[in-house]
């Protein structure tokens, strides 16, 4: 899954990292890194500090210092002690704070990284953690923190990933994340966000979104094909409407789509077929319809392919059911009405294969008939684009964007 490529700071911190880095878990909570040898690293209690000489970064560790203890003022409970060692005016001492030498020519350290994963945490975010303007890393993942993000953390120009999963944080999508110039990673999953989701969370060059386990509501964004992202996770939310045409139009290196549990309506796009490095894309648990495009069949990398849980109809192509990476096919709780024979030989390939509660005759565990007498959605129009026989997948996003794309007056 697209979570372990995100290796906390192994890969966005090697621009200040030495090769001869040595790397350990500080504490228990945050990843210390540290450096006997130098000194760059400084974090979770390394005592080897380098003293700034003067006219140095002390004044940069003076307002992180500053900002620090003003955060730490507005945290209630620290059941773990991790802000015991938050104490006097040597910031990069400070358990869950990692120091390095700046890029430019500016003697060091500076903050650039601060991890609080796991320490159960209770308080609020204040605006005085903007100043921290070399932090690379936010990761505050499973703790308590509620209420929202201050508008000033738009200042924090180096960051590239912010974590917030799993807190208490409510109200609306906090846009400020919006403004971070430099963010790749926003997760924000497992908290009580509501409301619609903004266009501009997919016009910005974010390579993961993780949203899912909130309260967004409202239809998916239509400019969602515009998002860049190699993951993009909206399950468990409460959106509503049809999967956006510019589905297919997406960067062609998506690798996880995940939309499952929400309340979403019509068919699945054909542009689906474009995501040929897509390795898990999860649409079950919502009230899809219609017929599955054979440009599903295009999905070369597929390992997960769930579509349980909906009102799907027809067959279950052949060609889907011959994906050559596929681990695990879900269709159980639909309306489909068939399989081909290459579906009945997945089982021989040890693929995960669910077709139960459906209406393929001649098949155990599948609906009651008088549920089969009626298809939803029988008249729905999902809208599909003629393509070649057999279909060519190489030659699919040349026709799907030429019938997609607005016509010329």
């Amino acid at each position: 899954m697209m979570e372990k490529s995100w290796l906390l700071a192994f890969t966005l911190f090697l621009h200040v990292i030495p090769r001869e880095a040595a790397f350990g878990v500080s504490g228990g909570v945050g990843l210390g890194i540290g450096n006997a040898g130098s000194g760059v690293w400084i974090g979770g209690g390394i005592s080897n500090t380098p003293t700034p000489s003067p006219g140095s970064s002390a004044s940069n560790l003076n307002s992180a210092h500053a900002a620090l203890q003003s955060w730490k003022s507005a945290i209630t409970d620290d059941p773990l002690k991790v802000l015991d060692t938050w104490v006097g005016s040597d910031v990069c001492a400070y358990k869950g704070v990692f120091c390095a030498d700046p890029q430019d020519d500016e003697p060091g350290p500076v903050v650039v990284g601060i991890d609080l994963n796991h320490a159960n945490l209770q308080g609020t975010l204040v605006k005085e953690i903007s100043v921290l303007t070399d932090m690379s890393l936010l990761h505050l993942n499973s703790n308590r923190f509620s209420g929202t993000l201050p508008d000033t953390f738009r200042d924090l120009i180096s960051l590239q990933e912010l974590d917030l999963s799993n807190n208490h944080f409510s109200g609306p999508f906090p846009t400020v994340t919006l403004y971070i110039p430099n963010l790749m990673y926003l997760d924000l999953r497992f908290n009580s966000f509501s409301g619609p989701i903004p266009e501009d969370v997919f016009n910005k060059k974010l390579d993961a979104i993780f949203l899912n386990n909130n309260q967004f509501d409202s239809q998916i964004p239509q400019n969602l094909g515009n998002s860049p992202a190699s993951v993009i996770n909206l399950a468990n939310n409460k959106l509503s409407g049809n999967i956006p045409s510019s589905f297919g139009l997406m960067s062609s290196k998506v690798k996880e789509i995940l939309f499952l549990n929400n309340q979403l309506t019509g068919c699945i796009p054909q542009g689906v077929g474009l995501f040929t490095e897509m390795q898990v894309l999860d649409v079950s648990y919502n009230s899809l319809m219609g017929h599955l495009p054979d440009t599903i069949s295009c999905l070369n990398q597929i390992e997960v392919l769930n579509l349980a849980h909906n009102k799907l109809s027809g067959q279950v192509p052949e060609l889907v059911c011959s994906l050559k990476s596929l681990a695990n096919l879900t269709v159980a709780y639909n309306f489909f009405s068939g399989l081909s024979q290459d579906c009945a030989k997945l089982f021989f390939r040890n693929v995960g294969f669910d077709f139960s509660l459906n209406c393929i005759p001649g098949r155990d565990m599948q609906r009651p008939q008088p549920e089969c007498s009626v298809i939803p959605g029988g008249g729905l129009s999902c809208l599909r684009i003629p393509s070649p026989q057999p279909l060519i997948c190489g030659s699919l996003a040349e026709t799907l964007e030429a019938n997609l794309s607005p016509s010329s007056p």
